[in-house]
Order: structure tokens, then sequence, then C-alpha cells
């Protein structure tokens, strides 16, 4: 690699970071990855700029090629990266399974390489990185709205142990037909009261906005033999 680069190799890198970045983001986005498609972009972006920033500050006038393993200037990305780390771990929140603030710890980064760019004079490189990024949180967002991902959620049913409540091949052909897949089962039976409780582990493909569960749950409710119906997302 060499250190003295001009804005036409600059241009090739971002758009090269800008495609490994998406292609990443997109996979885990589509199974439903708390990293999606703009967390994984700004990510990416953000070490791409670290390391252009680097190149355009090496001074090679009167160096020899040797000489650049010993610069100290390499370290400055690494050690105020490293240190704004602590800061965007204290962003990302666990609730109740669910991984919140990745998109906001990946920008705290992303603005932190713009901060270098624009403080050691390379407006043009910052410019372009804060185009690229206002299209990754406002433009991607609306097209996260509309793209389906994968879904997950438990359905828990508890039966009187009769036998009219609706079997485990009954329930499994109605997901079936509506497009849901069953791919986790476990039944608890508990002599004293006489009742049998399934939990279903479900998965489907949705969009982020569309927490609507299957419309045969409120039939299956009223099924004689259920008890007792329960579903998680």
């Amino acid at each position: 690699m060499s250190p003295t680069i001009g804005w036409p190799e600059v241009a090739l890198r971002l758009a090269l970071t800008v495609l490994a970045g998406g292609l990443i983001g997109l996979n885990r986005g589509e199974h439903g990855q708390p990293a999606g498609l703009r967390t994984t972009l700004l990510v990416c972006l953000a070490a791409s700029l670290s390391m252009l920033q680097v190149n355009l500050l090496l001074d090679t006038a009167g160096k020899t090629p040797s000489s650049f393993s010993v610069l100290d200037l390499m370290r400055l990305p690494l050690g105020i990266l490293t240190g704004m780390g602590f800061i965007g771990a204290g962003a990302v929140v666990r609730k109740d399974g669910l991984v919140l603030g990745l998109t906001t710890a990946a920008a705290l980064w992303f603005v932190t390489v713009l901060g270098l760019c624009f403080g050691g004079g390379q407006l043009a490189l910052g410019l372009a990185a804060l185009a690229l990024g206002l299209v990754v949180l406002w433009g991607l967002k609306l097209v996260e709205k509309r793209w389906k991902q994968d879904r997950h959620a438990t359905l828990t049913l508890t039966l009187a142990d009769t036998g009219e409540g609706p079997g485990e091949d009954e329930i499994s052909a109605r997901f079936t037909a509506t497009g849901y897949q069953t791919d986790i089962w476990a039944m608890t039976y508990d002599e004293r009261v006489h009742e049998r409780q399934l939990s279903i582990g479900v998965r489907w493909r949705a969009c982020p906005n569309d927490p609507q569960p299957p419309p045969f749950l409120h039939r299956l409710a009223r099924q004689p033999g259920v008890l007792k119906l329960e579903w998680k997302p």
C-alpha cells in the first residue's frame, strides 16, 4: 500500500467500504440481528475513514520507505477510537431480550472519526463521509421499514387433559398454512390438575413495524380444551 494516495483512490476505497459494510449488513439485518444494515455500514465507514485520515496525514517528503513503521502518527486513530468504544458501549442497552442503542453507539464512533477528519484538515474527506452517514441514517431507515426480516416468537398453550384440545399436528398445520414455521416444541404435564402445557417456537418473515400475531390465534384460544394462550414476540 502506497502512503501517498489521491482522491480517485480515496473514492474507490470509500465505495468498497460501503459495498463491504452493506453486504454484511444486509445479511445480518435479513436474519433480524440487532447490528443490521445501518450499524455495520457506520462501523465499516468509521474504520475506513480512520485509515484514510492517517494516509492523508503522512508526510512522505524526504522519508525512506522503512521510516513509516516508526511514525507515531499511526497511533492517533487507534488511541482515540479505542477510548470512544467505552462511551459507545454505554449507549447499548439490553432489555427483555431486545438489544437497543447499537446504531447510536455506531453513530457516536462515526462522528468521532468525522472529528478526526475535520480536525486534521481533511475537509473534503469529512464532507464526503458526512454525506454518506446522513444517507445511511435517514435514507436506509426508510428501506429497513419496508424490508421483511426473520421474526421470532413463543406460543405457550395450556390445555385440559380431556382430549378436546388441539393436537400438535393440527397446530403445526395451522402455522404452516399461514406462512409461519414452528421449530421448537416442549411439553409439560401437570398430573395434579390434569393439564398440559405446550411451548412452541415460531418463526416468520415480516416488516419491523408489523407486530401482529397470526390471525388464527383468536380462534385457537376459544377452542374447547384451551385454558390459556400466551404469545410472546
